[in-house]
C-alpha cells in the first residue's frame, strides 16, 4: 500500500504505527512543506503532489487544524481516500463547497475520532441501541492538565494553546461532542460558554460547557485543560440507576458501585489499531465509512455553536 501523510507530529507517529500493524509492509510518504524538511526513517519525503506519479491509497491529514481545508481541497480533487484527523476543520467558513467538493469527487473519508473504539462506548453504544432505558440526565466530564501533554514543549506555542491554528479545548476534546453525538444522536437544541480565564494564560479557550438538550434529558458537557488530576467520565442517570463510565480506568459501574463492565487489558494506542483496521477494510469492501467528513461537519456546527 502507498500512503500520503500531511502533518508529521504526535498523532501522525499514532496513525503511522497503527497502520504499520495492521498492514504490516507499508510505503509511506510525507508531503512536507519546504526542501530540506527533517528526514524521517521508513519516510520517503515529496513536495508537490504533482511531481510524484505515485498512486495513494489514501491520505492521512494530521497537520494542525487550520491548514485541514485546504489539503482535503487538494486531495478531493485528486480522487485520494481521506482519512482526517479529528476536527475535520477549524472554521465553517465556505464549509459548503467543501462538503459539496468531497461528496462530488471519487475520495471517500472518514474524521477519525478513536474514542468510537474504546470499549466501554462500544458497550455503551451497543447496550443503548439493543435495550434501551429511560433517561433522564447525562454529564459528560473532560479535564486534563494541557502542560502535560506535550513533555518538553512551551504549551503556550503549540496548537492546542493558540486559535489561530485551529486550537482551544473545544476542538482538541472534539471527541466528547462526538461521542455524545454519536450514542444519543442529533441535539433538538444547544447551548454553550466558552472561556480562556484560568492561570494557563493562553490565547486559546481553554473551558467550554455545552448542553445538548434531547427529548425527555439534557446532556451537559464539561471541558478544560487545567485540570491536574485528569478526569474523563460520563455518567448517565436512568429512571432506576445510575451509570458512571470511567473512560481513563476502561470502567463502568452502577450507584452501587457494582462494575458492569471493565477491560484490564485495554490500552488507549488499542483504540488507533482498531480504527486503522475499520478504515481499511470498509475500503477494502467498497462499504460507505461512518463519520464521513459531512456527518462530522454537522458535529463540528454544535461544537462552535454561539460563536
Amino acid at each position: 500500500m502507498n500512503i500520503l501523510i500531511v502533518g508529521l507530529g504526535s498523532i501522525a507517529t499514532k496513525h503511522i504505527n497503527a497502520l504499520k500493524e495492521v498492514c504490516g509492509q507499508v510505503n509511506i510518504f510525507a508531503l512536507r512543506s519546504k526542501p530540506g524538511s527533517e528526514i524521517v526513517e521508513g519516510i520517503t519525503n515529496i513536495y508537490d503532489l504533482d511531481d510524484t506519479d505515485t498512486v495513494f491509497d489514501f491520505a492521512i491529514i494530521s497537520n494542525p487544524t487550520n491548514l485541514h481545508y485546504g489539503f482535503i481541497e487538494l486531495l478531493a480533487d485528486k480522487g485520494v481516500d481521506l482519512f482526517i484527523e479529528k476536527p475535520p476543520v477549524s472554521s465553517l467558513e465556505n464549509i459548503d463547497a467543501l462538503i459539496e467538493k468531497v461528496d462530488s469527487s471519487k475520495s471517500a473519508s472518514y474524521v477519525a475520532c478513536n474514542l468510537r473504539f474504546h470499549p466501554c462506548l462500544q458497550f455503551l453504544k451497543k447496550k443503548l441501541s439493543d435495550s434501551p432505558k429511560r433517561i433522564n440526565e447525562v454529564n459528560i466530564y473532560c479535564g486534563s492538565y494541557l502542560p502535560d501533554w506535550r513533555p518538553g514543549k512551551n504549551f503556550r506555542e503549540i496548537y492546542s494553546a493558540n486559535p489561530e491554528m485551529g486550537g482551544g479545548v473545544h476542538l482538541d476534546l472534539f471527541h466528547e461532542l462526538d461521542y455524545t453525538y454519536w450514542l444519543f444522536g442529533k441535539p433538538n437544541k444547544t447551548s454553550s460558554i466558552k472561556r480562556n480565564v484560568s492561570s494557563l494564560e493562553i490565547k486559546a479557550y481553554d473551558y467550554a460547557n455545552y448542553l445538548f438538550e434531547y427529548d425527555g434529558f439534557a446532556a451537559n458537557i464539561v471541558m478544560n485543560y487545567f485540570r491536574r488530576d485528569a478526569k474523563r467520565t460520563i455518567e448517565i442517570l436512568f429512571e432506576d440507576e445510575t451509570w458512571t463510565v470511567d473512560l481513563i480506568r476502561n470502567t463502568i459501574t452502577d450507584n452501587n458501585r457494582a462494575i458492569i463492565f471493565s477491560d484490564n487489558s485495554f490500552g488507549v494506542l488499542k483504540t488507533y489499531t482498531d480504527q486503522m483496521n475499520y478504515f481499511i477494510n470498509t475500503l477494502k469492501v467498497g462499504k460507505e465509512q461512518m463519520n464521513t467528513f459531512a456527518e462530522s461537519v454537522e458535529v463540528l456546527k454544535l461544537c462552535l455553536s454561539n460563536e
